[in-house]
């Protein structure tokens, strides 16, 4: 992935149409932090829709790790309150293909396994709020190291529905100490993106023995003054459905974020009706 951005040293600069038609092109494949800033970035669970009730149940039981921004219709590879030109198949920086749990392949697109009964969901990532804290001079370690953000599965057990049930992957960032409170209320502001961290502090009380050592993404380096802050993070529910495992599921690759033309700091886009998702105007 670092070779990749070296390609493209202006790939920052570059606004987001451009930055999306590169993905699309399959000519950026890498990690999405720090890109399209200013706009809402998700992760992405594509099921049969056979599964897709009780998948939406365990997000509405767990929106901390699972901020549901959109579902689309079975069939349909849009979510079209995410943008009008956004295409599940494609604008995902990488997907991961999976047959009963277990990884097949990874692609650049969707078009060779997209079916008529697949349903996406679009769940809000943390990357979204990067860009507060970096704009109020908080390092984001990863970004500046160019890697993907270390992720880790925790202790913190996740409310279950039908098959999907587990603990919660959280996203670990090194943050000054004297800017914890600073942090909270960064993030507290972005609700789709999984809002304020869940813990701070010593790993292990949330069941985390080595940061060097990432369940995902990869380890960054501590400078003196730092603590470790864990963020509810996206890639739980793919540990999930992984658990449960379909005999065919779709995620984006961790660190490889669909990209939506949402702002950062929209509030929620719809809300329950008796447990029915609808969308706000």
């Amino acid at each position: 992935m670092t070779s990749e951005r070296a390609q493209l040293p202006d790939l920052f600069d570059m606004d987001l149409p451009a930055q999306r038609r590169l993905i699309r092109d399959g000519r950026y494949n890498g990690h999405t932090a720090g890109l399209a800033k200013g706009n809402l970035q998700c992760n992405l669970a594509i099921l049969p829709a056979n599964l897709a009730d009780e998948f939406h149940t365990y997000c509405r039981l767990n929106p901390k790790p699972c901020p549901l921004a959109g579902v689309s219709c079975a069939g349909e590879p849009a979510i079209p309150r995410l943008g009008a030109d956004v295409d599940i198949r494609t604008d995902a920086a990488r997907y991961n293909i999976y047959r009963h749990g277990v990884l097949e392949q990874q692609v650049n697109d969707l078009y060779a396994h997209w079916r008529g009964d697949l349903v996406a969901f679009a769940i809000g990532c943390s990357f979204t709020f990067e860009d507060a804290l970096r704009k109020a001079g908080i390092a984001m370690r990863h970004i500046d190291s160019n890697v993907t953000v270390p992720m880790f599965l925790s202790s913190i057990e996740t409310a279950p529905s039908g098959p999907f049930k587990g603990g919660m992957v959280v996203s670990m960032r090194p943050i000054p100490e004297n800017r914890i409170g600073e942090v909270l209320d960064i993030c507290g502001k972005f609700p789709l993106a999984h809002g304020a961290p869940v813990h701070v502090g010593d790993p292990s009380d949330i069941g985390i023995s080595d940061l060097n050592t990432p369940d995902w993404g990869e380890a960054v380096a501590f400078e003196p003054g730092e603590v470790p802050v864990f963020w509810a993070c996206g890639v739980t529910p793919q540990a999930a459905i992984m658990r449960s495992k379909p005999p065919l599921s779709i995620t984006h690759a961790p660190g490889a974020m669909l990209i939506t033309s949402v702002s950062e700091t929209t509030g929620p886009l719809y809300a329950y009706n008796d447990n029915q998702l609808k969308y706000l105007d």
